[in-house]
């Protein structure tokens, strides 16, 4: 087999014959040639006639049908001559960006943004009693303000959504009570039952007091060990304890603020009984009180998004410690 361009080699002369004419074998050779032409010319007319425009026949329709199933359905949809649009290409090729992984990756959080801006405005609905166990209570209730007008509901919202942000950068999965999306509450039993649902890992209840000026700092309120009706908090009380333990710690660091000089010894711990979202909790759960907001120094801070941003930092650090990061 040859494998390079040249030309053939020459007949040898006993390959020739001699009493036949080369030329004339050549002409005959010719004539066949120019006589199936027209033919075969002929039979391609009548085939693109019969076919179409564009058509490569069986086996190019096959091809086209393949190809036409590759592609994506924006580009099968697509006009002839037009290209995808760049929604479609963009789609296609950029994926959904990945969950944070850091030292709470498979922990759920719940962070519970004391009251609702809305409850003003709905004191009928927010004033129906509801069962927390040991008692009956109000279903939620309006929250404090600072003197200048600044409501407890709108500081509780903030800071809790800047904690989940950073709850969510340790890769955290965070669930919020509510984002003020809804009218007022939810009541303080729906509360308790979101964490619970949620198999949280931790549960966080953002507030700020409302007391006399000249009270001052921030408090963690733990859950007391009861068991009465509804409510049985027999084993939250210790982890609950720790996780307040954390906060407190790390919240004091963070913000700079010393806990409450008017509870809690200077400990910033304080164990409660009568309040619904705690009695009611099945999962590790405490209350903040960052401040009071009566009192002008501390609500300074309060109404500082600086601080605030702090506050959040110093409350997931406290969680990132008790769930071990």
């Amino acid at each position: 087999m040859r494998n390079d361009n040249s030309p053939p080699p020459p007949e040898s002369g006993s390959s020739i014959d001699p009493d036949r004419s080369w030329f004339t074998r050549r002409s005959t050779l010719v004539v066949g040639v120019a006589a199936l032409a027209p033919a075969a010319l002929a039979g391609w007319v009548l085939t693109q006639a019969f076919a179409g425009p564009g058509s490569d026949g069986p086996s190019g329709s096959a091809s086209r049908s393949a190809s036409h199933a590759a592609l994506s359905p924006g580009q099968r949809d697509a006009k002839p001559g037009s290209t995808p649009s760049a929604s479609t290409s963009t789609a296609a090729a950029t994926p959904a960006p990945a969950p944070a992984k850091g030292p709470l990756t498979g922990k759920t959080v719940v962070v519970d943004p004391g009251h609702n801006a809305g409850n003003f405005e709905h004191t009928e609905e927010i004033d129906q009693q509801v069962d927390i166990g040991t008692n009956r209570k109000e279903c939620d209730t309006t929250g404090t303000t600072t003197n200048a007008g600044y409501k407890e509901a709108d500081f509780t919202l903030d800071v809790s959504l800047r904690l989940r942000t950073a709850l969510e950068s340790q890769g955290a999965k965070v669930v919020l009570t509510h984002q003020a999306d809804r009218p007022w509450g939810p009541c303080i039993t729906e509360r308790a039952r979101i964490g619970n649902e949620a198999q949280a890992d931790a549960v966080v209840s953002v507030h700020a007091d409302g007391v006399s000026a000249g009270n001052r700092g921030f408090h963690i309120i733990l859950p007391a060990k009861v068991k009465s009706g509804a409510a049985d908090t027999a084993k939250i009380v210790e982890p609950s304890r720790q996780l307040g333990e954390r906060i407190a710690g790390n919240f004091a660091r963070t913000t700079g603020s010393a806990p409450a000089n008017y509870l809690g010894s200077g400990t910033g711990l304080v164990v409660r009984d009568d309040l619904g979202g705690l009695n009611l909790s099945t999962r590790p759960k405490v209350f903040i009180e960052c401040g009071n907001m009566r009192d002008a120094k501390d609500a300074a801070q309060l109404t500082s998004p600086e601080w605030r941003q702090k506050a959040a930092q110093g409350i997931a650090d406290g969680i990132v410690g008790f769930l071990g990061g």
